[in-house]
């Protein structure tokens, strides 16, 4: 499809204004052949919350502009969460970032175990698992980062990622791993981005990983396994999560983090939707 191509419509319940559910779609992933600010301008028309990654990299003036409503985004520039120098560059730049989402509105700020590069491999790899010694640097930068999200108003959430396909090396990646520092934390301006993509992978058990992580969530996010297509092209059972969601009175936001299945990013969208509308999951 052409950037001059007509999209086609999305059913009228990707609308809703009544959904259980928030729902956003991550503008890196989705309709790649539109310039970035028309991606963005659809997701929004189509009723979407939208995530960016890497906040450098866009015109946040014309961003702020489309009037859409932003999840999250990355929320330091460069650093690390276990050693030293890279904590402090990474709580340095983490500023950079909350001024940045000050200025689109963006609740939430991602992090993960170390900086990620343009291929999404792990700057700083861990080459075996993690000291007692990177531990305790980790939990002290996030303590430093809570703190500097509630002086300025803004969550930082600890995304976990699969080292098994995706980001090989990467240090604190399982779900449990992050949600053990999330805990030992335990501050409000703390809490964990739940990918359930990367938590398939790495973990699998993905409900009672819910249930028992619940309490620190700041947002989840969801691909499917394999291949990280949209919910309903892959193993995921995606209707049983959302029912436990709804049972588990989760609501917060819900992030498309995917790629088009099939190329169609107008089918991916609908896809999603469907698997989190209560009237299409209810028994």
């Amino acid at each position: 499809m052409s950037s001059n191509t007509r999209l086609d419509p999305v059913p009228s319940f990707v609308h809703s204004t009544e959904r259980y559910f928030a729902l956003a779609v991550c503008a890196e992933m989705q309709f790649l052949d539109l310039p970035f600010i028309e991606r963005v301008r659809h997701i929004a028309r189509e009723g979407f919350m939208v995530e960016i990654w890497d906040w450098t990299r866009h015109d946040l003036k014309r961003l702020a502009a489309t009037g859409a409503m932003f999840s999250s985004m990355t929320g330091y520039v460069r650093g690390t969460l276990a050693d030293r120098d890279g904590a402090s560059e990474m709580v340095r730049t983490a500023m950079q970032s909350i001024h940045a989402a000050k200025e689109l509105g963006v609740p939430r700020l991602n992090l993960h175990g170390t900086g990620l590069g343009p291929d999404g491999l792990p700057v700083l790899p861990c080459m075996g698992p993690a000291t007692g010694a990177m531990w305790m640097t980790a939990r002290d930068t996030l303590c430093r980062l809570a703190d500097l999200g509630a002086k300025h108003d803004v969550m930082f959430v600890l995304e976990n990622l699969n080292a098994q396909v995706d980001h090989p090396g990467v240090p604190f990646g399982r779900a449990e791993d992050c949600l053990s520092l999330v805990q030992s934390v335990d501050h409000p301006a703390l809490r964990l981005m739940l990918d359930l993509y990367h938590a398939q992978i790495g973990e699998g058990n993905l409900i009672a990983l819910i249930e028992k992580a619940l309490p620190f969530i700041g947002e989840i996010q969801v691909a499917d396994v394999p291949g990280r297509c949209e919910p309903g092209t892959g193993e995921i059972n995606y209707r049983a999560v959302a029912r436990a969601l709804q049972r588990l009175d989760y609501r917060g936001v819900i992030g498309l983090e995917s790629w088009a299945a099939d190329g169609s990013s107008e089918r991916a969208l609908q896809r999603f939707a469907a698997s989190f509308e209560l009237d299409e999951i209810d028994p």
